[in-house]
């Protein structure tokens, strides 16, 4: 589906990718840990096209989409939801999702969509005439990865949708992302809570200055650099 190759990016002079090889298969759930400042944020930003890619490829269902502008690759299948749960604030709930669906002009399908999303998040269909600015910080990451979801992604790259919620909300977002998975939809997880992302993923990649430094399945929860480094015991 997705395969990264020797990936090598930054911000203006500074170097901060450094020869990154990731791969995600259909249906996946790929998580990207590592410490603060070690590049997962930047790799998600090459793939959606906000940042250049310096040297290497990134290829999206056989098509090189190195380089594109993130309108072309949202249109390819792939959605991003940044960190920081950006919602329009003065927008309804609906009105958010609505935005999600800018590409789409038969109202019937957004309709349908909307159903759907509705479907898998309850707490926004009984919120859907609120302003974004008067829902919790869970809910409002929530609305941010539904509205990711409007266009049926076959991929979607989620920056650290745990941020700054409680250990409940924490708990509530993982169990969505794993829904959204078994819908079909692959998942990049960039994510501080290296336990919970790796319980979630099928394989894992961990960043350090820039590079991967391991990758595996589940069974990285158990290595011990792992463990104390980004787990805590």
């Amino acid at each position: 589906m997705l395969k990264i190759t020797n990936l090598e990016s930054g911000y203006e002079k500074l170097q901060v990718l450094k020869e990154i090889n990731l791969e995600i298969k259909p249906n996946e759930i790929v998580a990207i840990i590592g410490p603060n400042g070690s590049g997962k944020s930047t790799v998600l930003k090459c793939i959606i096209g906000l940042l250049k890619t310096w040297k290497g490829n990134i290829n999206f269902n056989n098509k090189n989409i190195t380089n594109k502008r993130p309108d072309q690759i949202i249109k390819f299948g792939i959605s991003y939801v940044p960190q920081g749960r950006l919602v329009f604030q003065t927008m309804t709930v609906l009105e958010n999702l609505e935005m999600g669906a800018y590409l789409i002009r038969d109202n019937t399908i957004i309709k349908n969509r909307l159903e759907k999303i509705f479907e898998m998040f309850p707490i926004l269909k009984e919120r859907q005439s609120q302003l974004a600015s008067f829902l919790s910080g869970g809910q409002q990451q929530m609305l941010s990865i539904a509205r990711a979801l409007m266009l049926q992604p076959e991929l979607i790259l989620l920056d650290e949708p745990s941020l700054g919620l409680s250990p409940k909300l924490m708990t509530e977002i993982f169990r969505k992302i794993k829904e959204i998975n078994k819908e079909g939809t692959a998942v990049i997880l960039v994510e501080q809570n290296a336990r919970m992302a790796l319980e979630i993923c099928d394989k894992a990649y961990v960043l350090e200055n820039g590079r991967v430094v391991l990758h595996g399945g589940k069974e990285l929860i158990k290595k011990k650099e792992v463990k104390e480094l980004y787990i805590g015991h």
